[in-house]
């Protein structure tokens, strides 16, 4: 691994996370005790609409509880793994569906898209595709098209993800809900991926050297999924540009066929759009792209410059 000071220093696995702790408790639930959420361990084969999502896990009954929801967003991202990916979760633990094509593993969460619409003025809602990692918008299926219906994985347990942010009147912000300190400024510019790096190694600030580069899962906490535009909440956060993406140190790579790493992960604070520049995914959507000018091309439009929005942990 680069040492400080050496070119792409800073990357996500460079530093210790906190693990995940699953439980499985023989009863089809998993149980998370790092959230505190018990999990459906095998997901109904049926595909839904987002509101026949939602009244199926109301409806269920397992594992001898009777009070199963849709997950939010924040909670459905927290069982994501990115340690391999494809599929990006644990499959010692959590069942997938097993579609032929990974890139269908999409699992609907309970956020509705409150700023607009996606694919050309669908209604639509968030959801987490658990084969390619992404955080998408899809149209919610009210129009009937059977092409708009997801899988669910139902949860239940006390509302996990809420932020509780502190100004600390010297630039940065504190979330008490995940320990995390951040900067209250994003940098100013669109750099690459490789800049992000360099930009967040030896930075000091408000008396600590530590800041860094956050992986793809804590910049995400940070996501205002309540139907503010930009996605953040500008009364503690500060942004340049409304329509911005902001890089991640977490690394992807395209498909199994193709597993070099030649991707960063990024959140979309603005509009995630299309080739046509017309929202598809949502503001709040995760995604990847080439690193670098001339890198591999990847299914979305190009946005090799993003900006960054440094982390600390509170703990250090």
């Amino acid at each position: 691994c680069p040492a400080p000071g050496e070119a792409f220093y800073g990357q996500d696995a460079q530093y210790a996370r906190s693990a995940p702790s699953f439980t499985d408790n023989g009863d089809a639930s998993i149980t998370d005790s790092v959230t505190g959420l018990m999990w459906q361990q095998v997901p109904t084969t049926t595909s839904y609409s987002w509101a026949d999502a939602q009244n199926y896990c109301e409806t269920l009954s397992l594992a001898d509880y009777d009070d199963w929801r849709a997950p939010s967003l924040k909670e459905l991202f927290s069982i994501s793994d990115f340690e391999t990916g494809w599929p990006y979760i644990d499959t010692a633990f959590f069942s997938l569906i097993q579609t032929p094509d990974m890139k269908q593993e999409q699992y609907w969460s309970s956020n509705f898209y409150e700023v607009g619409t996606t694919h050309g003025g669908s209604p639509s809602a968030f959801g987490v595709n658990h084969g390619t990692g992404h955080i998408k918008a899809y149209p919610d299926g009210s129009n009937g098209s059977p092409r708009a219906r997801k899988y669910v994985r139902c949860v239940r347990g006390e509302p996990y993800g809420s932020n509780d942010f502190v100004n600390n009147q010297d630039g940065t912000v504190t979330d008490n809900a995940t320990d995390l300190m951040w900067l209250q400024d994003d940098n100013g510019v669109a750099i690459d991926w490789e800049n992000a790096l360099t930009y967040a190694d030896g930075f000091s600030f408000a008396g600590y050297d530590d800041w860094r580069l956050p992986n793809i899962k804590e910049l995400q906490s940070l996501v205002d999924y309540a139907g503010v535009y930009p996605a953040i909440d500008t009364s503690y956060f500060n942004i340049t540009d409304d329509d911005s993406y902001f890089w991640s140190s977490t690394s992807a790579y395209f498909s199994p066929q193709s597993p070099n790493y030649y991707y960063g992960w990024y959140v979309a604070f603005g509009y995630a759009v299309g080739p046509d520049g017309e929202d598809v995914h949502g503001a709040g959507a995760v995604r990847f792209d080439t690193k670098a000018e001339g890198g591999p091309a990847g299914e979305e439009p190009e946005r090799i410059y993003n900006y960054v929005r440094l982390v600390r942990d509170v703990s250090n």
